[in-house]
């Protein structure tokens, strides 16, 4: 069997691209340097690793999918050997990665059902990339942006760490099998966890507990919310140092406030100084 009859599986979410436009884009939002490591997750068919190895990088390639795995080692077997690929069998979200802070991109084709538990494991926890390339649903990469100038959790948790931009929007006929919704080409570059260290913020499974509760009752004003992490008289300071509207709820905060807000909470419940 040729990797291009490799049969997708819909218990793996499996949509494999076909599109040589949208393949273009995604190595063009990559912006890949010769000699640079590159993270691929699922490669199924390798038509994307492919086209990572021709711009140079140094791939390392994860795929839990036996089928896919085989192929694929027969397909770069060249690449195997001199060691430009780098090729994994394994569930990405469990497996430790030999990389390193900073020095790597993220580009990749994945199944969406794991986008959010993609995007907390290397945004929210060291070794982090410097870039994320991803297709995504359409939907996804919109909530993401906040395109509609709302913050949700997920826009916050990306933001957090790094810019968002939506690429391209990529039609559903552009794999195989098509899914049902479209797809969008997400960027997320210059990521770091700067905006924690700045304010001195090293719990940041405790900093998404005050989002989420933040977040808990859309229709209720954020300083509400914030009464299940803080109590009335510490928002009372919190909001009164940041000149937060009393009105505000919690789409309407940006990011870096998020940020403030949470030290905030932090240092006040912890009995110290402002």
């Amino acid at each position: 069997m040729s990797t291009n009859n490799l049969k997708p599986k819909k218990s793996l979410g499996q949509h494999f691209l076909h599109s040589p436009t949208a393949l273009k884009k995604i190595i063009d939002a990559a912006e890949i340097t010769p000699g640079e490591t590159v993270l691929e997750i699922g490669p199924g068919t390798g038509i994307l690793t492919e086209a990572l190895l021709a711009t140079g990088a140094s791939v390392i390639a994860v795929e839990m999918d036996n089928r896919a795995y085989s192929l694929l080692t027969q397909k770069f077997a060249g690449e195997i050997a001199n060691k430009s690929l780098k090729l994994i069998m394994g569930d990405v979200l469990k497996e430790t990665l030999p990389l390193t802070d900073g020095n790597y991109s993220l580009v990749a084709n994945i199944p969406y059902y794991i986008t959010g538990a993609i995007l907390e494991k290397f945004l929210e926890h060291s070794p982090r990339p410097n870039r994320i390339v991803l297709l995504v649903q359409k939907e996804v990469a919109e909530r993401i942006v906040a395109r509609d100038k709302k913050e949700s959790v997920l826009s916050i948790s990306v933001k957090a760490f790094g810019t968002p931009r939506i690429v391209a929007i990529v039609p559903r006929g552009a794999f195989v099998p098509a899914p049902t919704v479209d797809s969008a080409i997400i960027a997320i570059e210059n990521i770091s966890g700067k905006k924690f260290s700045d304010h001195s913020i090293t719990n940041i499974k405790h900093f998404f507990q005050i989002v989420r509760a933040g977040f808990a009752h859309k229709r209720k004003f954020l300083k509400r919310n914030l009464e299940s992490m803080a109590s009335p008289e510490i928002l009372d300071t919190i909001w009164e140092t940041l000149g937060i509207n009393e009105k505000v709820r919690a789409e309407d905060i940006v990011p870096e406030d998020w940020v403030k807000l949470a030290a905030l909470i932090s240092k006040i419940s912890n009995g110290k100084n402002i």
